[in-house]
């Protein structure tokens, strides 16, 4: 019987033999070598380490990897191959809305669990649902932008 934490990682199944209490942001970034997922301030603050864990945005900082036990994890490496982020991309792209691009991997994912679950959304429920990323460059009107040209481009896509 083997003490591996079991999940999927961007589609692939994945066993991890390691300590169950090791960060999930650790472990992506060294053990995968998952790099768009960013160290910002290892407080669950900034956004930058976010990844969708089960359709849920979280802050990969603040999880043990023992609690991504069959889960379904997608990084900002994964979530690129999908229709969904050509969509999102194409509208960051079409105001500006990146300039350093620390923080762009975790507003794409943001972006993408608020029109899972809001396909449609107002302005306040786009800064509402994005309040969890910090931008220190663009600024949010960009990113405000983005989100709804988004939101129109792929009316019928979530």
């Amino acid at each position: 019987m083997s003490d591996a934490i079991r999940f999927t990682l961007n589609g692939e199944e994945t066993l991890y033999n390691g300590n169950p209490a090791d960060r999930l942001l650790d472990v992506l970034r060294e053990t995968y070598k998952l790099t768009g997922v960013k160290c910002g301030c290892k407080e669950g603050e900034c956004g930058a380490c976010s990844v969708l864990m089960d359709g849920e945005l979280i802050n990969s900082c603040m999880v043990a990897l023992g609690r991504c036990e069959g889960s379904n994890i997608v990084t900002i490496e994964g979530f690129s191959k999908t229709e969904h982020f050509q969509v999102i991309d194409k509208a960051y792209a079409a105001v500006s809305a990146v300039q350093c691009g620390y923080c762009i991997p975790g507003m794409v994912l943001a972006t993408e669990a608020l029109l899972v679950k809001t396909p449609h959304p107002t302005e306040e429920e786009i800064r509402t649902g994005l309040s969890g990323n910090l931008c220190r460059c663009t600024g949010y009107n960009a990113i405000v932008k983005a989100v709804q040209i988004a939101a129109k481009e792929g009316d019928g896509l979530w």
